[in-house]
């Protein structure tokens, strides 16, 4: 017990100065310094192949494509995500791309008859997406998040380095507006999600995705009419907000 308070202090103190020396820095600055230099060779980028993430993964295939990114298949997802992936990691020749997905024991017992996200959607986030990430991270020392602080009240004070679950995050976009998003995929040549277009400015699940009027939050469509703003990953103070905590 004293071993790991004494190791969460120390895991605290590094995040606060990473912020500290980073707070001025840009994107790219944040993300060499990740997979470079502080957590070479212990570092993952989670991806959900999703409306913003092209950015995200450009930049990690121009620094290195080697980087582990870990893509959380639920069985639930928009077969549009899944050939929006395909071609991503085809055009940025990404080399090590990880498809993770829930345990079979857990969907039998738990979820047999692949419903469970119409009764409880907490649970379906946590057996298909929060447990099988945790065990693909446990390796890692840190893990690369797209989140952005225009994204979400719950998201406004986003850093760029935190702490969760005794796992440092990182987060470079941390401070992009939408505008520099766009601008940063149309100056590379980067396709956009297909159901973009279509009135998805954030994609997840199939059944718990919902299209967003103009005018309306990017992520109202997510679990539209719950009191809920995230999957369950992300638990950092930044993300907490009520119901359990998308990428």
């Amino acid at each position: 017990m004293v071993r790991n308070q004494v190791r969460v202090s120390s895991l605290e103190a590094q995040v606060r100065l990473l912020n500290r020396m980073y707070a001025g820095r840009d994107a790219r600055d944040v993300l060499e310094r990740s997979l470079k230099g502080q957590f070479d060779g212990d570092v993952a980028l989670v991806s959900s192949f999703g409306a913003d993430s092209s950015v995200l993964l450009h930049m990690v295939s121009q620094i290195d494509v080697r980087t582990p990114v870990l893509f959380v298949d639920t069985g639930k997802l928009f077969g549009e995500t899944k050939r929006y992936r395909d071609e991503l990691v085809e055009q940025l020749g990404l080399l090590d791309v990880r498809i993770i997905t829930p345990e079979q024991e857990d969907l039998a017992e738990k979820d047999p008859k692949g419903a469970l996200w119409a009764s409880d959607t907490d649970a379906c986030c946590h057996i298909r997406k929060v447990v099988p990430l945790a065990k693909a991270l446990g390796g890692f020392e840190a893990w690369i998040s797209g989140r952005k602080r225009h994204q979400a009240s719950t998201r406004a004070s986003l850093e760029h380095f935190e702490l969760e679950e005794g796992c440092i995050k990182v987060n470079p976009l941390a401070n992009w507006t939408a505008t520099e998003v766009l601008q940063y995929a149309k100056d590379n040549g980067l396709p956009p999600h297909p159901l973009v277009a279509e009135g998805y400015p954030s994609i997840g699940c199939m059944p718990c995705t919902d299209k967003v009027a103009p005018g309306e939050d990017p992520r109202s469509g997510r679990w539209r009419g719950q009191n809920k703003t995230e999957c369950g990953i992300h638990f950092s103070s930044a993300s907490k907000g009520g119901a359990a905590q998308s990428i």
